[in-house]
């Protein structure tokens, strides 16, 4: 699944699995550009760490549209194209719908949906103008089944699976593949932080016994954003250990 002379956009990828896709498409050969809006500190650690392999770190925030326009604008002009984009910034803020506050609902929606769009509009015309443009959305399985407590992020990433499927549609005449993943619990960010009873009481539910990892969800990323998954276009690939089907199993 080589990625050598491809040029991949990631957003949100100073840490968690945004960070985990940044290095296996690095280490597939593509050239990675990678946003980040506040961890400058995270984002350096990640360019250390690749240091030899072609990689910028991008300040900027997708709910801004001149942040979009530049950390898209300058990717293509550092590296002269854009074959890959990566919609992975997402924030979580967390309480049951009766307790949720107008801001808590609109800033998960701005920056989980309508900041994938933003980035989409802005890197289309490129995507369009390579001959294997590729567009991985990160879902999530709260997008697939509400979860109790995620109105708001539900509601997003429901709209993103939604997103993925109607460009799919519009794209595939430009020849520009449009997919998502859709990972259930996986071993960073907040999850990993849990106590150990509440990880004990997630992982009951996993039938596979275990929390995914990073790695795993950016190994589909980056074959989806590969050469091998060019007739697949439209789908989401969920990554949960079974979850989901436990679920539909019981109803």
């Amino acid at each position: 699944m080589t990625l050598a002379s491809r040029v991949a956009l990631v957003t949100g990828g100073s840490s968690g699995l945004g960070r985990a896709v940044v290095v296996a498409l690095a280490r597939s050969g593509a050239t990675v550009a990678f946003t980040y809006r506040s961890n400058a500190a995270g984002a350096q650690v990640l360019v250390e760490e690749l240091a030899g392999r072609p990689l910028v770190a991008l300040q900027g925030d997708v709910d801004a549209e001149p942040d979009v326009a530049r950390f898209v604008g300058e990717t293509v002009a550092r590296f002269g194209r854009l074959d890959i984009l990566v919609n992975n910034a997402g924030i979580i803020r967390d309480t049951l719908v009766l307790r949720m506050n107008p801001g808590d609902w609109q800033a998960v929606i701005e920056t989980n949906l309508t900041g994938a769009i933003r980035v989409c509009r802005h890197a289309v015309p490129h995507l369009a103008a390579s001959d294997q443009g590729r567009i991985i959305n990160v879902a999530s399985i709260a997008g697939v089944a509400g979860s109790a407590g995620q109105a708001n992020y539900s509601a997003a990433k429901a709209g993103l699976i939604g997103l993925t499927e109607v460009l799919a549609v519009e794209l595939a005449p430009r020849g520009v593949t449009v997919n998502a993943v859709a990972p259930g619990a996986i071993d960073a960010g907040i999850v990993a932080g849990l106590p150990d009873e509440a990880r004990r009481r997630l992982i009951s539910v996993i039938p596979m016994g275990r929390m995914g990892t990073p790695e795993e969800v950016a190994g589909v990323v980056t074959f989806l954003a590969s050469p091998a998954a060019g007739f697949i276009t439209g789908q989401t690939i969920i990554i949960d250990g079974g979850v989901t089907i436990r679920a539909r199993a019981s109803v």
